[in-house]
């Protein structure tokens, strides 16, 4: 059996003197007016850090998670009796799982993450934490038993990626080892409480099949989306915060050609492209002394020498919107990004002020110029009002017409109400325009059908 606890030579005052140094975090005013302190969790902080105290962490890393459960039940069980706490076997049971929750993962967070159906936790303060369930904010039971401890679970997550958070850098960017978003912000900038959000990093990425099958998209637009990637059409999918652009993105990134050599930029790595010529960039925050500092433009750049059939940009925020033009404009067919807009006239826009922001000088006829040559397709996806994600226009950049970009849309999903359980109900339709993409998808031999363009057609719901 492994020695899981620690030798006598090491006192243990001592190293509960060094755990307090390991864990000491700022916090603002009386953190424990926030807790609401149930007996239960009251327990598991305790014998969690008691076994701090008596374990030795080294050989934590040399264990199962079965021989770590079945020492620290042992010493649990020991612990509880010297308190005269009485459990039956399921709390004692409960109670172990959450203590080794705290000791190996994120405490009240680890059966969250575990959860398939939750997409995103939104911890506001101790006692206030939310899930997103289908799109649909609920509470959760989950709870922290004051702000000490969330703050601890925070210090874990960044501290893992080499980051730290305080009063000095009390805003930080970090991902678990899953992959999962997290943003985190502490006093003095969160007034009520640490704050801690968490996008939730799919195991098994969502598939073009799956969208249809959940009404996110119909079938025959789908057919279209697919043609569109094989032709090596340039694709912009715009849309809000949480609508699903990222999981149109890898969707849409099964159609392309596995031979094809594919260079992927992002922020937080996020895309699982199926592939196998993928090569996977992302980004470096600055040092604690604000240098080291990799930007996606830098990125965008670099990907330009390693010789990319595409380039596929997680999301354009600045000035790298230029060079990804530029990219587009030159040979790199097929390429595709997303932007925040809530229409795909405003993604333009926005694209346009982004090339504002790279300090190059352009004129604005001239940028629109660069967008309306670069872009042949905006795809616009939307979360409804009962939280479910659609991909609710297809449009194709025509040219120019003076200084205005021209746009034709191919297919839209026109809302028709409301069920009596506020479920939102519509149609997709064709606008009855044929695309001048057509062209470009018959010389790479992909056929559609005239039927899927006709002004009368409608798909979906």
């Amino acid at each position: 059996m492994w020695q899981i606890r620690k030798s006598a030579a090491e006192p243990v005052e001592q190293q509960r003197e060094k755990n307090r140094e390991e864990h000491r975090l700022v916090t603002i005013g009386d953190a424990g007016a926030f807790a609401k302190r149930d007996k239960h969790t009251d327990l598991k902080v305790e014998l969690h850090q008691r076994l701090l105290d008596l374990i030795n962490l080294q050989a934590l890393d040399k264990m199962s998670r079965e021989q770590i459960e079945e020492e620290v039940g042992d010493i649990v069980a020991e612990e509880l009796a010297k308190q005269n706490h009485a459990l039956n076997h399921a709390e004692r049971k409960a109670l172990v799982g959450d203590v080794l929750h705290e000791l190996l993962g994120l405490g009240p967070l680890e059966p969250l993450l575990k959860d398939p159906t939750i997409t995103d936790i939104l911890v506001n303060g101790c006692d206030n934490v939310f899930v997103e369930r289908y799109g649909v904010l609920e509470p959760s039971a989950a709870r922290f038993k004051d702000e000490r401890h969330l703050l601890r679970i925070i210090q874990k997550i960044v501290s893992a990626v080499g980051r730290r958070i305080d009063e000095s850098s009390p805003m930080v960017d970090a991902r678990l080892a899953d992959g999962s978003r997290v943003n985190a912000v502490v006093p003095p900038l969160a007034l009520d409480g640490s704050l801690l959000s968490i996008r939730k990093f799919a195991r098994i990425p969502i598939s073009m099949d799956r969208l249809i099958e959940i009404g996110s998209i119909p079938e025959q637009v789908s057919e279209v989306l697919r043609a569109i990637v094989g032709s090596r059409r340039n694709v912009l999918i715009s849309g809000g915060t949480g609508s699903g652009k990222t999981t149109l993105l890898n969707a849409m990134s099964a159609f392309i050609d596995g031979r094809e050599r594919i260079v992927t930029i992002e922020d937080s790595a996020e895309l699982q492209l199926q592939q196998e010529h993928v090569v996977r960039l992302e980004t470096r925050p600055p040092n604690i002394e604000g240098k080291g500092e990799i930007t996606q433009r830098e990125l965008v750049k670099n990907s330009l020498r390693m010789r990319p059939d595409r380039i596929i940009l997680g999301e354009v925020r600045a000035g790298e919107a230029f060079d990804m033009l530029q990219a587009m404009n030159t040979g790199h067919d097929g390429s595709m990004t997303t932007v925040h807009a809530n229409t795909p006239r405003d993604a333009l826009s926005r694209v346009e002020q982004m090339i504002g922001m790279s300090g190059v000088d352009v004129p604005p006829r001239s940028a629109r110029a660069q967008i309306s040559s670069a872009i042949n397709v905006v795809v616009q996806v939307a979360r409804l009002a009962d939280g479910r994600r659609k991909v609710v226009s297809v449009s194709e950049l025509t040219g120019m017409e003076g200084e205005v970009i021209t746009m034709q849309e191919i297919f839209r999903y026109r809302q028709t109400g409301v069920s009596a359980d506020n479920i939102v109900q519509g149609k997709f339709e064709a606008t009855g325009i044929r695309p001048r993409f057509l062209d470009q998808v018959m010389a790479h031999g992909i056929t559609l059908s005239a039927e899927l363009f006709r002004p009368d057609a409608k798909f979906g719901e």
